[in-house]
């Protein structure tokens, strides 16, 4: 019932308090990525979300607009090249995933569940599979985000997805949703251009 009825509810109401409440915010951002570069504010790319189906995930452009769009940070030879001065900021904080609260309210996604591959991340897609975590709504934030985020090789993210896909409940999302915000002060896991640094995972 959570899963289904409840869980909807808080996302639709979070997403909505959380546009109006940072609505300040995000047109400062707005403005400074103007000023910063040339390029759209907002970023649109193809992510995988439940069930498979595609979805455009929406983020503040922190990439130069000529960067190769459907490549994920971490395999550009030198992702420091493309990001703007703004976008380091934005990065750093986790400013860039605001937008996707546009995506929450939309039903695109939750707040909390897997983060959404990148369409053609097939290893990750397939490793998620086995795991049933292609079946539930991807989320702006997940267990994996406060376990390691970057720094996670693809298997063990997967298999932290599969771990909150088989503990869906309020209690779960209470945990990661205070585990970001602690993740976000610290700036914790955030590796650009490289992935995989830790090896192990309690998958109890």
């Amino acid at each position: 019932m959570y899963q289904k009825y409840i869980k909807r509810t808080f996302d639709f109401i979070l997403s909505l308090l959380g546009i109006i409440v940072l609505s300040p915010t995000l047109l400062v951002i707005c403005i400074a990525i103007k000023i910063d570069s040339k390029g759209p504010i907002v970023f649109k790319q193809k992510r995988v979300g439940k069930d498979k189906v595609y979805f455009n995930i929406y983020k503040f452009r922190t990439m130069k607009s000529d960067t190769p769009k459907e490549m994920p940070t971490h395999l550009l030879k030198d992702p420091n090249l493309f990001i703007t001065r703004v976008g380091k900021f934005l990065r750093k904080t986790s400013l860039d995933e605001l937008p996707q609260l546009f995506n929450i309210l939309k039903g695109d996604m939750a707040v909390i569940g897997p983060r959404p591959a990148l369409w053609n991340q097939d290893d990750l897609i397939a490793e998620r599979e086995k795991y049933g975590a292609n079946d539930i709504q991807p989320g702006l934030t997940g267990l994996a985000q406060i376990s390691g985020r970057d720094e996670l090789e693809i298997p063990i993210k997967a298999q932290l997805d599969g771990k909150y896909t088989r503990n869906i409940g309020f209690k779960m999302d209470v945990k990661c949703f205070i585990g970001t915000v602690l993740s976000i002060i610290k700036s914790d896991g955030v590796v650009e251009g490289d992935t995989g640094k830790k090896k192990k995972a309690d998958d109890k």
